[in-house]
């Protein structure tokens, strides 16, 4: 495998050696986490590393681990990253958490969720 596609990890889910994605949000976390790697933010190993601890951090917490909670995981490991690596602080990460948020809240369901200024 070479490091341009990021590898099938343990608890991921998949189907036909693909990863399967039950949100749309799943997917769009598992592009960011592709795109921050292809912009070298990170390697594979990196984020392996990363994955492993957010998944050891919540099985510990008492995480059934039945895979419905895997990208759950997946976006706490790629907010960990990208604060680690400086390309953005839990305090700009959790800005933007609240005011997604508050943009869910006021969006009719199944219409797409635009951020507004006052969502800030």
């Amino acid at each position: 495998m070479t490091d341009a596609q990021p590898p099938l990890l343990d608890g991921m889910p998949r189907q036909d050696d693909k990863p399967v994605f039950r949100e749309p949000w799943e997917a769009q976390a598992f592009a960011m986490a592709v795109s921050l790697h292809a912009r070298q933010l990170f390697t594979w190993p990196e984020w392996a590393a990363a994955l492993a601890a957010q998944i050891r951090a919540a099985q510990a917490a008492g995480d059934a681990d039945l895979g419905d909670t895997y990208y759950h995981h997946w976006l706490a490991a790629l907010e960990s990253l990208v604060a680690s690596k400086g390309a953005g602080s839990a305090e700009e990460l959790e800005r933007y958490r609240l005011a997604w948020d508050r943009a869910a809240d006021r969006t009719p369901h199944g219409q797409p969720i635009e951020l507004r200024d006052e969502d800030f």
